[in-house]
Order: C-alpha cells, then sequence, then structure tokens
C-alpha cells in the first residue's frame, strides 16, 4: 500500500479545516494521511489541528511554524517532512476547499503514469467559479497563458495551479534547497524546474471553487510582485538538472527569498 501525504499551508483556517480533514478522510483512498503546516494562526487553527490529531491518531500531523512564514517555505517543509516519514505520493492543496478532495482518488489513480499530475483550470472542462469578478479571471488568465509562457517558456497551461500530486522519485529530482521562491510564485517556480527536468507531467480538469469561508491572502500587490519575480525564476532556474536529493547538505528552502 502506498502511503500518501496531503500537505496544507494554513494560516487563519479555523472555519475550514475541520471540514475539510473530515472530506479528506473519506476519500477511497488507502494509506492517505493529512499533514498540516500552521503559521503560528492567531485564529486558532493550529490549535484546532493538533485536537484533530486525536480523533485521527497516525493519520493527521502538524508542523507549527514561528511566525507567517509563507506559502513557499509552508510546502518546502511540509515536502521534506513527507519525504522523511516515507511518503510515496505527496499532494499539496489549498485549505478553504477551492481545491475538492473528491478529485484525489483520480490524481493516485493516474501517478503510475506521471510524476506531476496538476489540477488544472485552463485545460479543456477545467472551470473557474462564476463568483470570480472580470478583473481576477484576466489577471489569472494573463499570468497563465501569456506572462509565464512568454517569459519562462512553459507549456503548463495553469503554472500557478496550487493543487498537485508529485511522485517521490519527482521531489528528489528537484533539489528543493535550491526553489528559492516564497508565496504564490512558489508554484511557478515549482512548474518551471519540474519541466526544465522533463518530468512526466499531466494537468487534469478541475472546478476551482471560491474559496467557502474565510478571506481570501492573495491581494493586488501580492499578484503584481509575483509576476516580477518570474524574471529571478528564468535567471536562477534556467540551467535546472536533476541532483539526488541524498546528496543535499542543505535544508529546502534554507534560502527562501520572501515574497
Amino acid at each position: 500500500m502506498q502511503k500518501i501525504v496531503v500537505v496544507i499551508p494554513t494560516y487563519n483556517e479555523v472555519e475550514n479545516l475541520f471540514a475539510l480533514t473530515a472530506e479528506l478522510f473519506s476519500q477511497p483512498v488507502d494509506g492517505l494521511e493529512v499533514l498540516v503546516v500552521d503559521d503560528n494562526s492567531p485564529d486558532g487553527t493550529g490549535q484546532l489541528a493538533d485536537e484533530l490529531v486525536r480523533h485521527y491518531p497516525e493519520r493527521l500531523h502538524v508542523i507549527h511554524r514561528v511566525g507567517k512564514a509563507g506559502l513557499g517555505t509552508a510546502y518546502l517543509a511540509g515536502f521534506d517532512w513527507a519525504l522523511n516519514h516515507g511518503a510515496d505520493l505527496v499532494v499539496q492543496m489549498d485549505a478553504d476547499f477551492s481545491h475538492s478532495p473528491s478529485y484525489i482518488p483520480k490524481f493516485v489513480a493516474l501517478m503510475g503514469e506521471y510524476d506531476v499530475v496538476i489540477g488544472s483550470r485552463y485545460v479543456e472542462q477545467g472551470s473557474i467559479d462564476k463568483r470570480w469578478d472580470y478583473s481576477r479571471r484576466f489577471l489569472s488568465w494573463w499570468a497563465n497563458s501569456v506572462w509565464t509562457r512568454l517569459i519562462l517558456g512553459v507549456r503548463t497551461r495553469d503554472a500557478t495551479a496550487g493543487f498537485k500530486c508529485w511522485r517521490r522519485s519527482a521531489l528528489e529530482k528537484i533539489y528543493l534547497a535550491d526553489i528559492c521562491s516564497n508565496g504564490y510564485i512558489f508554484q511557478v517556480e515549482m512548474c518551471f524546474v519540474a519541466e526544465k527536468l522533463k518530468l512526466r507531467m499531466l494537468e487534469l480538469p478541475i472546478h476551482f471553487e471560491e474559496r467557502r469561508v474565510g478571506k481570501s491572502k492573495m491581494t493586488t500587490v501580492v499578484k503584481i510582485e509575483a509576476a516580477l519575480r518570474v524574471f529571478e525564476i528564468r535567471w536562477r532556474d534556467q540551467h535546472s538538472r536533476p541532483i539526488c536529493r541524498t546528496n543535499s547538505h542543505r535544508q529546502p528552502g534554507s534560502n527562501i527569498t520572501d515574497l
């Protein structure tokens, strides 16, 4: 039986976490575990996660981090924990129900053929919540269909997607200690490096739902800065090559650039 770890970074997601973990553990997937990486949420998300550990012993795990250290470093910490604890597959997803847990069985079923499966909004049959306004739709489309393709040459249609399933071997090929992006641009850098390493990638169409409760962390300032960071990714990772993880002498995220 494969061990599958779902990594969920959280910051002020106390209203979503209970329902999300219940839905995750209801999926028909053997060997599924959940890792919550909480950035010291002031709303009590971390404390709720600790309480949920008692409901799901040996299946739910929590990393508590000091302060709000960012999305990228949260995922890198989660990936490192999952690999060190024997994960065969690692799923990354948001905590706000914009990514439905119901897609995870489909991800897992495809992992025999692919290194990375991406939950994509921008392939045929993919869709976005109708509650998105025009400006948000346009900016997201422009970032994926124009900007990242123009600057980085990525072929992935949803390069900013945060819903992915990784094979262990894929994450081991990516030298995680050299992933420098934090914030939402982290998704783009991981996609770019995966393509440079010629990993087998598939975009699976999903419906991206608006968050059910709580407030989005994606502000206009964050979007603009993320767009500018694309140039850094091109300069830094253009010569990416596979490096065996066992040769790493640094911890993932040790050279993070804040965003």
